[in-house]
């Protein structure tokens, strides 16, 4: 299955796959159907999702409030929306 970012009531969704304990935060390619995201924070006490939604605002440009992690908070494999971004917004920002 290939990478998709589809147009939902909350936002625009895509899959992401985190990578903790990164040496850097980066997005590191395609993963099957998700976006692979390097992380420095530990899968720890939450601290990788809030690494997560603090790199997507700076990436995207939105608020923190508007990133949510709408399945996966416990896994790598995560469900993210994008409230205020169009699926083609963030296809352009991704440079897919």
């Amino acid at each position: 299955m290939a990478f998709t970012v589809r147009d939902t009531s909350h936002g625009a969704q895509f899959a992401l796959r985190v990578q903790p304990r990164a040496s850097r935060n980066a997005f590191a390619g395609l993963m099957g159907d998700a976006i692979k995201l390097a992380i420095t924070a530990p899968p720890v006490d939450g601290k990788a999702n809030q690494a997560v939604i603090e790199y997507l605002s700076e990436f995207f440009r939105v608020p923190k409030a508007s990133i949510t992690i709408v399945s996966g908070e416990t896994g790598r494999n995560k469900l993210i929306a994008i409230r205020g971004m169009s699926a083609a917004q963030v296809l352009k920002a991704l440079k897919i």
